[in-house]
């Protein structure tokens, strides 16, 4: 049982979020002995700049924006493929879109919920959901390596706004 709601769905200093993910990303990169390039340290930032998914080509607009040279594609692609490799960021499928990690220095499944009408996504971490698809599963004679679920609805301060919206 979840007994925190997800960052994302409180209301929290998003500053402390985009801080705490680059120095966690940079600890967790030098304690690993693999390079977070300065390319791949901004494309970690803008990922972490709202609680919503971005693309690779959103990504390759702001990297672009952001500086006077341009980025490929491939090189956008292999920043993406190293994040992911190293925990720091979650692939969201059904939007073919990614997201930070908030906790990448323990392996764990991806859960999320995703706001339809914010397209803000919050990751959950909970072990019963976990072990309740694993034993189904297992039941099924299916061995899980890998599990990700995506759940779309309206997340609580959207439905809120929607309830006090005159009609």
């Amino acid at each position: 049982m979840m007994t925190n709601p997800p960052l994302a769905c409180s209301h929290h200093d998003h500053g402390h979020c985009i801080s705490d993910a680059l120095a966690d990303a940079r600890d967790l990169c030098a304690s690993r002995g693999v390079r977070l390039t300065d390319l791949r340290l901004q494309v970690l930032e803008l990922i972490w700049q709202s609680h919503k998914p971005l693309g690779a080509y959103s990504l390759m607009e702001m990297l672009a924006a952001a500086s006077t040279r341009r980025v490929a594609p491939p090189t956008v692609y292999r920043a993406l493929d190293f994040l992911l490799e190293q925990g720091l960021i979650h692939r969201i499928n059904a939007l073919n879109a990614f997201i930070g990690c908030p906790s990448p220095r323990h392996h764990h499944q991806s859960y999320f919920l995703i706001c339809r009408v914010c397209g803000n996504a919050a990751e959950l971490d909970n072990p019963n959901l976990s072990a309740t698809i694993e034993a189904s599963a297992e039941a099924a004679g299916f061995s899980v390596q890998t599990q990700s679920l995506e759940v779309m609805g309206i997340c609580g301060q959207c439905s809120k706004e929607q309830r006090a919206a005159p009609q």
